[in-house]
């Protein structure tokens, strides 16, 4: 057989470990813990750019495992999914169970500071609905956050 058939046939089991990486809990407090730090070094605004950047620092495993930091109104100050969300108050969203998730999140930054919480929401590899759980920490008066997808 040529190398380039071998090449070829090689292809799929180098690229399907690849896309089927999903983030894990532990990578979702460490991506947080993250951007807090550099929000720390380099101050919050610079930390939000980053944050809201396509492809940017604070996006994993195209775009499913990512930063989103919130107000403790409910207003998204930056967000990994991009600037459309930045600006707007979420204070009201709903999952499609009917959970105000985003409610709940501040409700768990005032009570605790940290911690984890369940709710639904459009995974954007995949355009579905799905159960997700995501960590929070609050710093300097924000919700800093990044959640994985239940698999």
């Amino acid at each position: 057989m040529n190398r380039h058939l071998r090449a070829l046939l090689l292809l799929p089991a180098l690229v399907l470990p690849l896309a089927a990486q999903d983030g894990t809990p532990a990578e979702a407090e460490a991506l947080v813990k993250e951007a807090i730090a550099y929000a720390k070094a380099n101050g919050k605004e610079a930390a939000f750019k980053e944050i809201t950047k396509k492809d940017g620092r604070f996006q994993k495993y195209g775009g499913e495992l990512y930063v989103f930091v919130y107000d403790m109104d409910g207003k998204v100050l930056a967000h990994g999914q991009g600037a459309s969300k930045v600006g707007v108050n979420q204070l009201k969203a709903k999952d499609p169970d009917g959970r105000e998730f985003v409610k709940e999140r501040i409700e768990l930054a005032k009570a605790k500071g940290k911690g984890w919480h369940d709710y639904k929401y459009v995974n954007p590899k995949t355009g579905v609905k799905e159960p997700k759980t995501s960590y929070i920490e609050v710093w300097n008066g924000c919700i800093f956050g990044a959640g994985i997808y239940k698999k």
